[in-house]
């Protein structure tokens, strides 16, 4: 960082290179504290007809020079740094997805144990996995070949075989992709890096096979032995390579990386780090989800048993909310999405408004019955990711764990999941369809329905997608990263109370005593099946208000305390405030549709997502 202190550290100027756009943020020193000043953003240009990435960076910082007055190119377009008064910047560091991000292939010797490590560690680093090979998946080794040479990754990550334990395997895996000869997607003058990470023992024949026709480097064993995972030494290879190699190939980029005081990250990787830095940093456990147009990726950090933070990240390549709308219907089918939906739509209007929405991709409802179907679509594209992401997130397969009589029958590995919606402290959401909701009420209607929060969950967004260069930004510099994500980068939503169990319409589920700040007590019941809204904002300092609360759950209903027992402590509020869901978990619909629609419209003019007398027109209509 050209030898500066952390406290030298004044002006912060971070970009993000997206496959579209690519965004510039400055972040200054004020009052004792770092805040957003400014964001700009221009159009990426890393394809024809001008194939340099850097010039969409000058023209998204040009458009921060205007809006701030601060000169920060020299007449040459070189950053000025460090900075003085008007001028120049501290630090510079840039994020990049553009060019499709990081596409690997990875290969492991059990589908469910090594080659579940691998996924991982590749996920990690912010990669998209474009396929798993393993010697168990049941292709025959003419198909795997055939399939490693048809899709041309950017690198390949190799596992298999505890330390010590047999190489035979693992060697097959190697002689695969030999016999593959593959090719990198970008750039032809160089070989393919291929990573390996697996039995020590196996090491010697494996760079036999691999080193005249690939770009191979070992590390450590992603699985040493049965009972743990070491990941970290294979996500720094991983991003290493990404510079060195795929980058390098990408126009424009070595230019690009001369500038910055930090090395570029994937998007998705940096996103990743911000939200496993804030919850390390609170001890918090947490769920992350970028929704975007093509893609959805979840971000969680759970703390089983008082453990250290486990962080997973998992990509849906097939589900977002333009490019890849299609599948999301595909998949939710229709009856699941019409769910949402309080009035009856024609299917054929239906399927035409979702492909119309897949061929122009850019365009935004511009009816109030268009923006019910998108955020009713975007509930089921976040259901489905996050049910991917839970079977994803678990603890280690193939460990030899204690089992009752009743699983001695059940003869399948372990491996369950890590999340644990009523330790969850805090659901954090981004991309389009969330971010830029017409009213927040919707954003926070579409995370709490999409996820299903248990007992007591803070809920926020993040305002401009500011979140990748954040992330980047944490490795030279947390505590201005953490203070902009807290007071720029994040919309406190307000906070979800859902008790967990199973009732009958009109039971009390709950009661309830909120202490508002103002001196004004809120108190009352919940009953199955109703949704409450107690406003309870932001204070002058833009931070959520507090409140004192106590939650009185019915006999059978959960809040983390156990079935029936009190919970009382301080609730952080926001934009939209405290939200109490008596709808239950597990949260089923009615099935008659006229009961369905009634409810639906009651939550919904409850919630004050929509305007009241459009909503009720609309359904009248239908």
């Amino acid at each position: 960082m050209k030898g500066l202190s952390q406290e030298d550290i004044k002006v912060i100027l971070a970009t993000d290179c997206g496959s579209t756009t690519t965004k510039a943020i400055l972040i200054e020193y004020h009052d004792g504290e770092y805040r957003l000043i400014v964001r700009g953003e221009a159009p990426t240009t890393v394809e024809a007809p001008f194939e340099d990435v850097t010039m969409g960076v000058l023209n998204a910082i040009g458009e921060v020079e205007e809006l701030t007055g601060r000169k920060i190119l020299d007449e040459e377009n070189k950053i000025i740094s460090p900075s003085k008064e008007k001028t120049g910047t501290d630090i510079y560091i840039s994020t990049s997805s553009a060019g499709g991000g990081l596409q690997m292939m990875v290969a492991g010797v059990v589908r469910s144990m090594t080659a579940e490590s691998a996924e991982r560690a590749a996920l990690g680093a912010g990669a998209i996995v474009m396929d798993v090979i393993a010697s168990n998946d049941k292709r025959l080794p003419h198909e795997q070949i055939e399939r490693i040479r048809h899709l041309r990754p950017d690198m390949i990550l190799l596992s298999g075989g505890i330390d010590g334990g047999t190489t035979t395997h693992v060697v097959e895996l190697a002689e695969l992709i030999s016999a593959a000869d593959p090719k990198p997607r970008l750039g032809s003058s160089y070989n393919l890096p291929v990573i390996y990470a697996g039995n020590v023992d196996a090491r010697e024949a494996v760079s036999e096979s691999l080193k005249d026709k690939t770009a191979l480097d070992i590390v450590d064993n992603l699985r040493p032995v049965l009972e743990r995972e070491n990941l970290i030494p294979a996500r720094e290879k991983i991003h290493d390579l990404f510079m060195e190699h795929v980058m390098a190939q990408a126009p424009g980029y070595s230019k690009l990386m001369s500038w910055t005081d930090a090395p570029i990250m994937p998007t998705p990787g940096a996103v990743g780090l911000i939200i496993k830095t804030i919850s390390d940093l609170e001890n918090i456990e947490t769920v992350g989800v970028d929704i975007g147009g093509a893609t959805t990726d979840i971000f969680s950090v759970f703390r089983p048993e008082g453990s250290e933070g486990i962080f997973n990240r998992t990509v849906s390549a097939n589900l977002g909310m333009s490019y890849s709308i299609s599948n999301v219907f595909a998949e939710a089918t229709l009856p699941n999405v019409m769910r949402w939906v309080p009035f009856n739509m024609d299917e054929r209007n239906l399927r035409n408004r979702i492909k119309n929405k897949m061929i122009r991709p850019t365009t935004i409802p511009q009816m109030l019955e268009e923006l019910i179907m998108e955020q009713a679509i975007a509930k089921e594209a976040l259901r489905l990711a996050f049910v991917q992401h839970k079977s994803f997130a678990t603890v280690l397969k193939g460990v030899q764990q204690q089992r009752t009589i009743a699983d001695a029958f059940e003869q399948t590995t372990s491996g369950a999941t890590l999340v644990n919606m009523m330790s969850l402290d805090m659901l954090v959401g981004s991309g389009g369809v969330l971010s830029h909701a017409p009213r927040r009420q919707q954003a926070a209607m579409m995370l709490v329905d999409g996820f299903l929060p248990e007992g007591v969950t803070r809920l926020a967004v993040d305002s401009i997608f500011m979140m990748p260069q954040l992330g980047v930004l944490s490795t030279l510099h947390k505590k201005a990263a953490t203070e902009v994500f807290n007071k720029d980068c994040l919309i406190h939503l307000g906070v979800c109370i859902a008790p967990v169990g199973e009732g009958k319409e009109g039971r009390e589920v709950m009661s309830y005593k909120i202490e508002l700040p103002d001196g004004k007590i809120e108190e009352g019941s919940i009953m199955f099946g109703q949704m409450k809204l107690i406003k309870l904002g932001l204070g002058k300092d833009g931070l959520p208000l507090k409140a004192k609360a106590e939650f009185n759950p019915a006999r059978g209903f959960n809040l983390g305390r156990g079935k029936g027992n009190r919970i009382e402590g301080t609730i952080s509020g926001g934009v939209v405030g405290v939200i109490l869901d008596g709808r239950g978990r597990p949260f089923n619909l009615p099935t008659d549709a006229k009961t369905r629609v009634e409810k639906l419209k009651e939550w919904m003019l409850e919630m004050e997502n929509y305007p009241a007398k459009e909503l009720e027109s609309l359904i009248k209509q239908y």
